[in-house]
Parts: structure tokens; C-alpha cells; sequence
């Protein structure tokens, strides 16, 4: 059962400033031999919320400084809220057992008659975390702790169900939302039936309809390949879903396409299959060698994945052909907006085999153009209290700027980035896991916004908690 004591009604903070953040990963790239002047956000943002007319009209201060929150959960800036929708540990609300550990990877769908559906990934390893229950019908293998739980939220936001939307998967990390409103949700595994007590092959991506969790049931789309999965994004133009792999140990992660054979087909389509290709840079064997922002490459080239499956070797270490591949440690966050996709590598140590050392990098490719530009480079370059490091999971705020989910050690925050490369904090976990002298919390992750843009939706990665932040949004 969790210790979280507060409750889940709303609280309004008090004004007051943030701490800085302890010691992180900033100390691993000194060991190596890398600067740590600071970190900052350098790049081209206008390029990103070019097309948001709400960003035009938004401040470049953020919304303040963060209030210490009196019950230690969530520091907020004033005038905002929060609600905890749902805690690792406690009774399910429409039964089925206790909540699951390990709140990451989460989205916010649209259902019947103003309700939201969130549905939430649970990356559950053989590791003592509170696992998916197993539901008939909705299980993969028995043998595999993890899964996704939905959750409904009336008109008011107020959550009257959750339950489990499929079990029996593996390390389910993040995903990614479909046109049609269902979650693709990634395992970050690729362990074969026998491997570590599973029964049946991981790797994959499953469809999950919070709706009906029963009707998209637990089957893997295979022809979307068995890897490290991390996250997805779907062009609804063409129904393409590009792919991320987060393999932060070389060989390094692809950034892949999956061609459906029936595009925007609905629920179940990706069923049908389709053709996986990785991206290919010319001349760029690894994306961390490129450090300036606004850089871009045109003539990207896609690849046909020799075996998807990956039944004898794995697919980022396949033989694609005289060109070879383009690899990147730690691709994690992936989205749609404005006519591209873009995806994020959250760091990359040259101690650890890359090209060159960055604290993330947030890239964009352009189909129409074949063009893959680096829009935005995380420092080192000026100041160590902001924009924090290792960028996860990240999306679209209100403004037409982002929010980012830090994913480093020491004190986790989320971050708000405005469309002229200004950075201010937007939330701070409180909840510390550690001691008094030596404090740990865990990272933030699944961050979304409801369809009507007025609630932010944010896990804690561990204790597992789910908030709601209401606001003055704009």
C-alpha cells in the first residue's frame, strides 16, 4: 500500500521559490572530460510553434516560481491545483486488484459525452513492483508483469473507473495515441520465451482501446518489428507511425517508419500489417556528432529492416547494406505537430560509446521534404539551475510551447519551454523516496493534456502517481 497521506482533493500553493537540483548527470559528463559551464536550451523554436496561434499571445516568464506544497507532493506555480487521480498500491476504482507500479508512458483521449479516457503504461520488470493483474481475454503472457491501466474522468474530471487495459506485457515504456483514439504501447524489451521466465517473445507494440479494452484484447502487431520499442508517432495525413528504440548501450537505437497496408484504417488495422524501414542519414553514422541547432539534412533515406522480427539478431544490429544505418542513444519522446515528426534523444555519453556528448537533443523530420533538422540541443551552456536534463517524455502545452519531463537524478522536474527558447519550471516532485540527508525522487513521465487543453495530466514514476493540474492555463 502506498504511504502517500495527502488527499485527492485539489490545493492551491503558496507563493515561494524552488530549490536547485541535487547532484546528476551533469557529474558523469565531467568524469569524462565534458563541460559543465550549465545547461540551456539552444535552437530554433519558432520552427517548432510556428503554427500555434495561442503561442503568439503567450509571456515568456512562465507562470512564476514554484510554492512548496505543505502535504510534499507537488510544487506548482500559484494559481494552480492539483488533484491525485490514482496511487500505486490502493484498491483499483472498479476493482481487479491494487494499482500497478511504475506510472510512466500515459495519454488523454476523448470518450462519450465529455468523459476522458487516460490510458497509462506500466513498466514493470521481474523486479518486486506491484504488477497488472491478469484479466482473461486481456493478457499476453502470464509471465509478464507489466501492462496498461485506463482510467475514466467525468465532465468535472473527477475519476469513476479504472481498470486494466491489457496485462501480461513487458517494460511497457511509452506509446503513442492513434487518429482514431486508441494507445499504442511499447515495450522497451526484446527478451525471446525463455529468456528471464517469459513464455512468449517480447519486443513489441500492442493497440489498446480504453473504450473497450476487450475489443483491441492483446495482440502484438509484429510487422511493426521487435525491438527496444520507446515511443510512436502517427501522421494522420498518411497513417505512417514512426518509431522510436531507446537503447542507451551500443549499439545504439534506430528511428524507424511502419508503412500500414491499411492506413487510418480504425481500430484492429494495424493488424494487417505493413513495411518497417530505419532511417538512414547520409554521412551520419550517429546523430550525437551533430551539435548546432538548425542544422538539417536533406535526402533522408528509409530502409527496409532485413527481419523485423529480429529471430536471429537484433534489428539495429542487421546488415543494412553498404550505406549502413543511423543510430542515437537513449530515442525516447516522439510526437506530431505541424506537418513533422519529432523525436528526442535524451543524452549521449562518449564514455559510453557515442560520437560526442549532449544532454539531449529534440530532432525534426519533415516527409514531405525528407529533411531531418536538430531543432533544439540541451547544453551545456549557461546556467546549472535550468532547463534540468535527460528529456523524456514530452508534448504540446496550451501555449504552443512545450512541457518536458526531466528524467535525470537529484530533484525531477517538469519543464515548460516557450516558443522563444525561454525555459521556467512548471512542477517539482516532492515526494522523496530517499532519507533527509540523502533525498531521491522519482521521475516524472506520461504528461498529456485533456482534449479541451484546460487540465495537465502528469505521472511520478515511482511511488506511482497520477496527478491532474488545473489552472490558469493559456
Amino acid at each position: 500500500m502506498s504511504s502517500l497521506s495527502a488527499s485527492r482533493e485539489p490545493l492551491v500553493s503558496d507563493l515561494s521559490a524552488h530549490s536547485a537540483p541535487s547532484a546528476t548527470r551533469r557529474q558523469v559528463l565531467a568524469r569524462t572530460g565534458a563541460s559543465v559551464a550549465g545547461i540551456a536550451f539552444a535552437g530554433a523554436f519558432s520552427e517548432i510553434f510556428a503554427g500555434s496561434a495561442a503561442a503568439a499571445t503567450r509571456g515568456t516568464a512562465g507562470y512564476g516560481p514554484l510554492v512548496p506544497d505543505p502535504d510534499g507532493l507537488l510544487d506548482l506555480p500559484e494559481g494552480f491545483r492539483y488533484r491525485v487521480l490514482s496511487r500505486e498500491g490502493e484498491p483499483m476504482r472498479s476493482g481487479g486488484g491494487p494499482v500497478p507500479s511504475n506510472h510512466d508512458g500515459m495519454t488523454a483521449l476523448p470518450g462519450r459525452h465529455g468523459t476522458v479516457h487516460l490510458v497509462r503504461n506500466h513498466e514493470n520488470r521481474h523486479n518486486g513492483a506491484v504488477p497488472v493483474p491478469a484479466v482473461e481475454g486481456l493478457t499476453y503472457d502470464p509471465a509478464a508483469s507489466g501492462g496498461c491501466t485506463a482510467l475514466t474522468l467525468d465532465r468535472q474530471g473527477r475519476l469513476v473507473g479504472e481498470r486494466v487495459a491489457i496485462a501480461g506485457t513487458a517494460v511497457n515504456c511509452a506509446g503513442g495515441h492513434t487518429p482514431w483514439h486508441t494507445w499504442l504501447t511499447c515495450e522497451e524489451n526484446e527478451d525471446k520465451a525463455g529468456t528471464n521466465g517469459y513464455t512468449k517473445d517480447h519486443g513489441f507494440v500492442f493497440e489498446v482501446d480504453p473504450a473497450d479494452p476487450f475489443r483491441s484484447g492483446a495482440v502484438p502487431l509484429t510487422a511493426m518489428g521487435r525491438f527496444q520499442h520507446e515511443a510512436i508517432a502517427v501522421d494522420p495525413r498518411t497513417g505512417i507511425v514512426y518509431e522510436t528504440e531507446d537503447a542507451f548501450q551500443k549499439p545504439f537505437g534506430l528511428f524507424y517508419r511502419f508503412l500500414p497496408q491499411k492506413p487510418l484504417g480504425g481500430p484492429g488495422s494495424l493488424r494487417a500489417g505493413g513495411r518497417l524501414e530505419a532511417m538512414r542519414v547520409p554521412g551520419v553514422p550517429d546523430l550525437s556528432v551533430v551539435q548546432e541547432p538548425g542544422a538539417s539534412f536533406d535526402g533522408v533515406e528509409w530502409v527496409p529492416v532485413p527481419d523485423p522480427l529480429a529471430e536471429e539478431t537484433p534489428v539495429r544490429l542487421q546488415d543494412f547494406g553498404p550505406g549502413g544505418i543511423t543510430h542515437a542513444q537513449k530515442l525516447e519522446g516522439c510526437y506530431w505537430g505541424d506537418r513533422a515528426v519529432y523525436f528526442v534523444s535524451s543524452f549521449a555519453v562518449s564514455a559510453q560509446g557515442s560520437a560526442a556528448d549532449h544532454y539531449g537533443q529534440v530532432w525534426k523530420y519533415e516527409p514531405h521534404r525528407h529533411r531531418l533538422t536538430l531543432v533544439v540541443v540541451f547544453g551545456p551552456d549557461s546556467d546549472l539551475q535550468l532547463p534540468g536534463e535527460s528529456p523524456d517524455n514530452i508534448c504540446l502545452a496550451p501555449s504552443g510551447g512545450l512541457m518536458v519531463c526531466e528524467d535525470g537524478n537529484g530533484a525531477q522536474h517538469v519543464y515548460g519551454l516557450t516558443r522563444h527558447g525561454e525555459v521556467y519550471p512548471m512542477a517539482r516532485n516532492r515526494i522523496n523516496t530517499g532519507t533527509a540527508e540523502e533525498p531521491e525522487y522519482g521521475e516524472f513521465a506520461g504528461i498529456a493534456f485533456s482534449p479541451d487543453r484546460r487540465t495537465m495530466y502528469v505521472n511520478v514514476y515511482s511511488p506511482g502517481t497520477t496527478f491532474a493540474v488545473t489552472g490558469p492555463w493559456c
